[in-house]
């Protein structure tokens, strides 16, 4: 047995195009880490980084806007209504959580891209009036509108920029 046989990213390699000018190690580590981690993300039938596990973990996909006056937060909820959701704004953390129950049993189902089960988003919101937070939900859309109280809005200073 050649000692060639015992390195893994070798075998089946010419040993001679790896000390070509061309060659460089670091970049060969980086293609090997990423076909590693591509094989083991293959296994659990989940596209590494991105794809349906991303999705799944970060549903329902939300939008935060904010204004002089309030913050709005818009979460995308296709195929709910208001009584599968909750939200709540405590120790200054929305929370927006519900579930998301198929329609078909399992038996049924050969293959499906679509997500059910439990879901909870958490977004750090500060300095607004809880008395006055209101929240819409038309169309599979969420929107919870949250004014600011007013000692937050002076809270932001601009520090001017002295050039030497």
């Amino acid at each position: 047995m050649a000692i060639t046989d015992l390195i893994p990213w070798g075998r089946g390699r010419d040993v001679t195009t790896r000390r070509s000018e061309n060659y460089n190690p670091v970049l060969t580590l980086h293609r090997e880490m990423n076909r590693l981690f591509d094989d083991v993300f293959r296994g659990f039938d989940v596209a590494p980084f991105g794809g349906s596990f991303e999705q799944s973990m970060n549903w329902p996909s939300i939008e935060v806007n904010e204004s002089d006056k309030d913050v709005k937060v818009t979460a995308e909820l296709p195929g709910l209504d208001e009584k599968d959701v909750q939200v709540e704004l405590a120790n200054g953390v929305l929370s927006i959580k519900g579930e998301k129950k198929t329609e078909t049993e399992d038996k049924d189902r050969k293959f499906s891209e679509r997500y059910y089960g439990r879901f909870e988003r958490r977004i750090p919101i500060e300095d607004v009036d809880q008395d006055k937070i209101s929240a819409a939900f038309k169309n599979g859309v969420l929107t919870v509108t949250m004014p600011k109280l007013p000692q937050a809005e002076s809270k932001v200073k601009r520090i001017a920029i002295n050039s030497k």
